[in-house]
């Protein structure tokens, strides 16, 4: 029987029903990543205020969770192939509970960043762990989708946030004014992410440890324990023995696995996942995520409505984070990266076009003529639509699948440093690019990346669509074995 054959027979032994709440259960993180990051959406303008920033100080309130993420998803990485995905995942969310709860509390711009930085601890955390513990549990030919729900529940979160802002405001009359209990309303913003959390905390005690994690750890019968209860002891027995294939009994994984045992350089599979990851942040999607309401407001639209967009932008987001699920692994990885790469660059020179021709009042506020406004929403849900059915959960799902089960954790905690880093990058810098260049060089130079991503995409990127984990292992050491023999001749 050839090795398609078992694995199709393999994967369909599988109990999905319960595969499918392990996956979802991961990705309540993501649920979490999104919510906080699409929190301080609607903030903004009631932090400035509240702690009496200039624009660049604002910035910094806005990116300095993106530092914590930098950390997070490092040690996350790293640490979950010390101790397990699990027990991170668990320290994550309780993590989250108390950074929403120090954000909201907080009475000047000093405090407020030392809670967002813990905060991003959390949220870099959970954006390697959760793809890496889906990726581990779920069966090859469906893994693409299942890994995608990470990106979903992200989307969903983004958009619980921007409902969760856009209702409060509707209560108080704005961020800036009391709501309850003498707090500001944009201090109830931030706590209303203390109850998902909490249940995060609850549904992970119910869930296993990762099998290929367990097996990495010499302790294969817990893995063939964990893999009978999600498929049956024979079938469970033969991809221990694969996962054995492919990992190094004599040595759990560590750091310095990213370095090839042929070559002594860093594997090239992980410099393309650092690409990918990069790539996903330059062409500038968390601008439109973190300073939407900013943004529109700056395009002539009042508060109210402007957080309304953010609610139409979250709707479209779920919209076509739910197309890529069902294309993922019927499409394949690829394809939508490439698609998504040219639909991306083209919405992003259409927006650098209309507000590069608009016109500045007297008080300095952009004036999109005629129906241009209209025209610039629907270009940005345009490109929101593009990214979402593409680089958004593509990214993801390729970050937790594609590099050998010896060195995934340290891999992806290196890409996470990449994206958390490139993140953090472009949102401390829109705000300045927005005061000395404008809104449309800005998109320009996002667009321009855009066809970088395409380029890059089409030369390194391979496909993984319905290939085993392990499968992809053997491939990438065979590669690497033959490449140093041919150097070493």
């Amino acid at each position: 029987m050839s090795n398609q054959q078992q694995e199709s027979t393999h994967i369909e032994s599988y109990n999905l029903p319960k595969v499918i709440f392990l996956a979802f259960v991961a990705a309540i993180g993501g649920f979490l990543f999104g919510f906080d990051s699409g929190v301080i959406n609607g903030t903004v303008d009631a932090l400035q205020v509240a702690f009496n920033s200039d624009a660049t100080g604002t910035g910094f309130n806005v990116a300095s969770v993106l530092l914590g993420c930098v950390v997070g998803a490092f040690f996350a990485g790293t640490l979950a192939d010390r101790f397990g995905r699990k027990p991170m995942m668990l320290i994550a969310a309780v993590v989250f509970i108390f950074s929403a709860w120090g954000s909201g509390i907080s009475e000047g711009s000093l405090e407020f960043v030392i809670y967002r930085l813990i905060g991003g601890l959390a949220v870099g955390a959970a954006s390697i762990l959760a793809p890496l513990y889906i990726s581990e549990i779920a069966p090859s030919k469906i893994r693409g989708r299942l890994a995608t729900l990470q990106q979903l529940m992200i989307v969903i979160g983004l958009f619980v946030a921007f409902m969760s802002n856009y209702s409060l405001v509707g209560i108080s009359g704005g961020a800036e004014e009391e709501l309850w209990l003498g707090f500001q309303t944009w201090s109830w913003m931030f706590w209303a992410e203390i109850l998902p959390a909490s249940i995060f905390v609850i549904v992970l005690l119910f869930i296993p440890e990762s099998p290929r994690y367990l097996v990495a750890s010499n302790r294969s019968e817990k893995a063939l324990k964990v893999l009978s209860a999600i498929s049956n002891v024979a079938e469970a027995t033969v991809k221990v023995a694969d996962i054995k294939s492919t990992v190094r009994e004599d040595s759990r994984p560590k750091l310095s696995d990213l370095i090839s045992k042929y070559t002594g350089k860093i594997h090239p599979l992980v410099w393309v996942g650092i690409g990918i990851a990069i790539l996903q942040q330059f062409t500038g999607i968390n601008v439109i995520f973190y300073y939407g309401a900013t943004l529109w407001q700056a395009a002539g639209f009042a508060e109210a409505d402007a957080l309304l967009t953010n609610v139409i932008s979250g709707s479209v987001n779920i919209l076509f984070t739910i197309v890529a699920i069902v294309l993922i692994d019927k499409v394949g990885r690829k394809p939508l990266l490439l698609v998504g790469s040219i639909g991306q660059a083209v919405m992003l020179g259409v927006l650098a076009y209309l507000f590069g021709m608009a016109t500045v009042d007297s008080a300095n506020n952009l004036i999109l003529e005629g129906n241009n406004g209209t025209y610039a929403l629907l270009a940005a849900n345009a490109y929101i639509a593009f990214f979402a059915a593409s680089w958004g959960p593509v990214m993801w799902v390729m970050l937790g699948e594609m590099f050998p089960n010896q060195y995934r954790g340290a891999a992806l905690a290196v890409c996470g440093i990449a994206q958390w880093g490139s993140n953090f990058t472009i949102t401390m810098t829109f705000p300045i690019m927005l005061n000395y260049l404008g809104l449309g060089v800005s998109y320009g130079v996002y667009a321009v990346f855009g066809l970088l991503a395409y380029f890059f995409v089409k030369s390194f990127v391979k496909e993984t669509k319905g290939r085993s984990l392990e499968d992809m292992s053997r491939e990438q050491e065979e590669e690497e074995r033959k490449h140093a023999a041919q150097m070493g001749q």
